[in-house]
Order: structure tokens, then sequence, then C-alpha cells
């Protein structure tokens, strides 16, 4: 899974439990931004390269979706 392919999915369980998705570019250092869901955000590297197992984890747990996904 890519960081585009994240945030399609991470948008499609916001729009499932009513919160908003956003990602904002500029929160971060070259191709790095946040991905905020609701008051919780993650970092998210470049959008098109692979997220690691391990990384994808954590970007769950820091959105608190962790068993959603």
């Amino acid at each position: 899974m890519n960081g585009a392919q994240f945030i399609k999915q991470v948008r499609q369980i916001g729009k499932r439990n009513g919160i908003t998705v956003r990602f904002d570019g500029r929160h971060g250092k070259g191709s790095h931004g946040r991905l905020y869901y609701g008051d919780r955000f993650t970092t998210l590297k470049d959008r098109k390269k692979e997220i690691g197992p391990g990384l994808y984890r954590k970007m769950l747990r820091d959105l608190g979706i962790e068993g959603e996904a």
C-alpha cells in the first residue's frame, strides 16, 4: 500500500464514522504531510512510495483506527 491508497482508506473509514479527514501537505518537510482524522493526526511520507507494515500499524494507531482497517 502506498501513501495515496492509505489516504483513500482512511477517508472511507472517516465517511463510515462521520469523521472529517483531510491532508495538509504544508505541515511537513519535502514530500511529507499531515493526515488529520478528526482531531488526531499522523505524518505521512511520500504519497507515491510504499508504506511498510510496521509504519502502517503505527499510523493507524496515531489516528485511533487500528481495529477498523
